[in-house]
């Protein structure tokens, strides 16, 4: 069934208010499970950068924007003029939504999925439209095509989604945007692609492009390259899309420090191989030690996964605050599962020492 959603946006795609915050939360003793960062930190080179970069704080970042674009655009294989900057790939997705939504036109997005841009859309006065996801978890395109009409002003599609870490096949993307009317821009949200493995169903808009003026791919530092505190992400879309989202943004908003540790970061040949495969070994065992309690995870392809709780999910998430362990927001639409995001070794292993401390009854399968 498709919702029209006019009022509380976080809470029907992805993150519940709360009021209130475990007792700890700005003690550095927490154990940070709640907001899909990379836990192994980012490359030393990009340190390196970061550390060097100070010399030019009282620069402003224009010279170094150049050349973060010219270093995108190598490694996508496209020219700068279709590259867009944003600091973190959330100012894209609101570039996006202030530029081609505003009262009267209509929102298209899966539920749950990542909620940032609903509630920017919610903020310009568009009608958020979610659609939910199919049995598989993946986004219902017959669904979300059904719901376009001639004030359809933009269209989101989150892949690897978040929160469920689910794949939509590429074929069928590319059978959905065939179908949708040319009139009307997506968005590829594509945060956690480094982290997929290999698949026949699956391929980057990137990796593998299409000639379509109406697509916008994102793409974050925060996660794989692991530079989620500087806010860095970029979007690469056609040259007149990207002007068009480029007169949104935020003049001189990525800061000289975030740039050229994300041109470090970027030209690292070796760090996203290395943190990739870790991240797949680190996902396995986190499979196992759920297995072996019985208790069943959503198919992830992502650094994070949505495990069923056995009972309401606000319950197991207080449980885990009042331990020192922060577990992503309740997700409305899936009240018995909490989002995990893995941590290092040492971090799941106290993950799970806290999860066996549960009554029985929040263990089920």
């Amino acid at each position: 069934m498709v919702s029209s959603v006019p009022i509380s946006f976080r809470q029907s795609f992805g993150i519940a208010d709360q009021t209130t915050s475990p007792q700890r939360t700005q003690s550095y003793g927490l154990i940070r499970l709640d907001s899909n960062e990379n836990a192994y930190g980012p490359s030393a080179r990009a340190k390196q950068a970061m550390v060097e970069s100070l010399e030019l704080a009282n620069r402003y970042p224009d010279l170094e924007y150049q050349r973060l674009s010219e270093t995108i655009a190598a490694l996508h294989g496209v020219s700068p003029d279709r590259v867009v900057l944003g600091c973190g790939s959330s100012e894209i997705l609101r570039m996006a939504v202030s530029t081609f939504l505003r009262h009267g036109k209509k929102f298209i997005l899966a539920s749950p999925t990542f909620e940032l841009i609903a509630d920017e859309a919610g903020r310009f006065g568009a009608e958020v439209v979610g659609v939910p996801l199919t049995k598989q978890y993946a986004h219902n395109l017959s669904a979300m095509l059904g719901s376009v009409g001639s004030s359809t002003g933009l269209v989101y599609i989150c892949n690897p989604n978040n929160p469920t870490g689910s794949l939509t096949p590429r074929q069928d993307l590319e059978g959905f945007l065939r179908d949708l009317s040319l009139k009307v821009p997506v968005v590829i949200d594509e945060a956690y692609h480094h982290y997929v493995v290999k698949t026949s169903s699956y391929a980057s808009f990137l990796d593998r492009p299409v000639e379509d003026e109406r697509v916008i791919v994102t793409r974050t530092l925060s996660a794989i390259y692991a530079l989620a505190g500087l806010r860095i992400g970029y979007g690469i879309a056609a040259p007149k899309m990207a002007r068009l989202l480029s007169a949104a943004r935020l003049q001189s908003g990525i800061n000289i420090v975030a740039a050229k540790a994300a041109v470090a970061a970027l030209t690292d040949p070796d760090f996203v191989d290395i943190r990739s495969q870790q991240n797949t070994n680190d996902r396995q065992e986190f499979l196992n030690m759920a297995n072996a309690r019985m208790v069943r995870i959503i198919d992830s392809h992502t650094n994070f996964a949505m495990l069923k709780t056995g009972g309401h999910a606000q319950e197991v998430i207080q449980h885990f605050n009042k331990n020192g362990i922060l577990l992503g927001p309740l997700v409305p639409a899936m009240p018995t599962y909490v989002r995990v995001s893995l941590g290092t070794p040492a971090e799941m292993k106290e993950f799970w020492r806290i999860w066996d401390l549960m009554p029985p009854q929040k263990m089920a399968m």
